[in-house]
This record gives structure tokens, sequence and C-alpha cells, in this order.
């Protein structure tokens, strides 16, 4: 009764706070945002495993499971904006701002501009490093591609695309974590596979063809003419709930999650890779430590509060490399990094 009471007294507390501000908080709306973006996430992740279920014939399991994310969207919007309209979400929104100029550096003093170069540099370290690793996990042997000739152009377009865009204050655009391994995935034919009793998802043969990248930007720029209607029928929870499926769907596979998840597994399910039979379990999972002390310090330089902080984000990534190539190599053998990186 007494922790009943230091709930009910606590929860008050709060109500009344939040009462006292400019935007009163609703309960409903605090539920609806939740149902919204987890509904998102579960209706996505449901029909992108849908491949795994025994009902229609195979050819719709797949299509379901490749459009997974836009009928999840649609759903949780249609469920947001019209079944429950009456309860208050906030929606997508937009500010037209007319045709692009070009931006005037006349009254930057001599302090701004050095200022701006140096946060200008950090961002290209960023996008380079970004750009590299997109290409390493497309370019994967699992996914058994066959780049052409210029497939090493992507980084000199890139540059002169990201400098015409300075020119006129618009975002840089470059190859970007997850949805260009998952444009792979879904252009891929997929087989399970039993190995010593373990599951797995091989890529049997990928689709390699420039006409789905070319039609999708088409559509994102069409997309335009669908504002503000009906594009501001996206309630704000439904966008959150997408890059919830978005970051799920990344961790199948995804080699530094399957080594967290073995912390937690019994030894003697482990699976049948390699790199368990060929370096210790002590060094396996140290090994996986030393790459969540990076992460932690990675999400707490990115999830800071200080926006000059976060700038320092890419510098911060790239002194990870050191680390990895003089410090790292004093804590394993040669032979064991091999075989954990080679994985």
């Amino acid at each position: 009764e007494t922790a009943s009471s230091i709930i009910y007294n606590s929860t008050n507390e709060l109500a009344t706070a939040a009462s006292d501000t400019d935007e009163e908080c609703h309960r409903d709306t605090s539920l609806l945002y939740l149902i919204l973006m987890f509904g998102t996430l579960w209706v996505g992740t449901y029909l992108y495993n849908f491949t795994k279920s025994p009902f229609l014939d195979a050819r719709k399991r797949e299509m379901l499971a490749d459009y997974s994310l836009p009928v999840a969207v649609l759903l949780l919007s249609f469920f947001g904006s019209y079944l429950l309209s009456d309860v208050p979400v906030d929606k997508f929104t937009y500010q037209p701002l007319g045709m692009p100029e070009i931006v005037t550096m006349k009254g930057m003093s001599i302090s701004a501009v050095m200022i701006s170069m140096g946060l200008g540099f950090c961002l290209s370290l960023l996008f380079y490093m970004d750009q590299n690793i997109s290409s390493a996990m497309v370019n994967n042997p699992v996914n058994k591609l066959k780049k052409g000739p210029a497939y090493h152009w992507d980084l000199f377009v890139i540059a002169i695309i990201n400098g015409l865009l300075s020119l006129f204050g618009m975002p840089w655009v470059h190859a970007a974590l997850p949805h260009s391994p998952l444009h792979v995935r879904a252009l891929a034919d997929v087989e399970e596979r039993v190995i010593q009793g373990h599951v797995y998802d091989v890529i049997v043969h990928v689709r390699e063809t420039r006409l789905t990248t070319l039609v999708s930007h088409i559509m994102i720029g069409l997309s335009l003419l669908m504002l503000p209607v009906p594009l501001q029928y996206i309630p704000i929870p439904v966008l959150y709930g997408l890059f919830l499926y978005v970051a799920v769907t990344a961790l199948n596979g995804n080699e530094m999650f399957d080594r967290i998840m073995l912390l937690l597994t019994e030894q003697s399910a482990y699976p049948p890779n390699h790199y368990i039979r060929r370096v210790p379990q002590r060094k396996v999972h140290l090994f996986t430590g030393t790459q969540l002390l990076q992460l932690v310090a990675l999400c707490a330089l990115g999830f800071s509060s200080l926006p000059y902080l976060k700038m320092v984000f890419p510098v911060i990534l790239m002194l990870f490399i050191p680390i990895r190539m003089k410090l790292i190599p004093m804590m394993f053998q040669k032979k064991y990094l091999r075989a954990l990186d080679g994985h």
C-alpha cells in the first residue's frame, strides 16, 4: 500500500509539472505514440520474416517481405490519422522555401571561415568512412556480387555532387547504412540451409541492376509532389517506428551482434562458425568487450546534448584506427585477429 501511494503521488507530481508547462501532456497521446511506434516495428518485422511462415505461396511471401516497411507505414498511418484522428499526435510537417539560391559568403569573417573549414573536414571524414563502410558491406563476398569497372568512381561522383549542393546550402548525399545492404538483400535469392543443426540464410544469387536505384530515386523526387498531402498524414511516431525497423533488421547477420549473443548463449549451443573453432572462447568475448567499449564511447558523443561535441564524432571514429592497428594486436595473437576480422 505504501509503495502504491508513493507511485500515485509521484505520478500526480509529474502530471502537475507537465500541466504547468506551455504544452500539456496527454496520456492518450502518449499511449497512442507508443502504439504507433512499436506497432510499425512489429508489423514491419513480422512481414520481413514472413518468408519463414507456412502461409500463402513462396512468391507472395517474398513480396510481402520485400514491401514490409511500406505496408507497415501505410497501415499504422491510416490507424493513427484516420481511425484515431481525435487523439492529438504530431504529424509530418515541412516549410516551403521556394527555389534554392547560391549561398552568399561575403559577410563571413576569417574566423567563421576557418571554423567552417574545420567542421566541414569533420563531416568529410564521416562521409568518407560511411561511404566506404557501406561499400564494404554491400560487396561482402557472401553477396556474390560482380562489380563493374566504374565501381570505384562512386566517391568521386559523390564529391562533385556534394560540392554543388554546398553552393546552395543543401544537404549532402552519400551511401548510408543500413538501407544500402538492405537493398542488396531485397534483390537477392536467399535459401535456408542446415549446417550441423543450425539454420543459416545463404544468398544464392543477386539480381544486379541499376534500374531499382534509378526508379527508387525518381520516386523520391516525385514525393515532393505529395507535400503537404498526403505526407502530412504520416504521424511522427510512425517515422520513429520506421527507424527502429531499419535498426532491428540490420542486426540480422551483424557479426558484432552475433558475438554479443554468444555472451548469453550456452557453449554447447554455439553455432559452428570458423572463428569459434579457431579462437578460444575467452579471446572471443574479450574482443567483443573491446568493441563494446568503443561503441559506448561513440554513443556518448552521438547522444550528447552539446551540438559541437557531435562534430568531433568522426575524429573519434578515426582515432579507433590506431587503436585497432597498435593496441589491439598487443592483446591478441595475429592468428586470432585474422580469424575474428576475417569472419
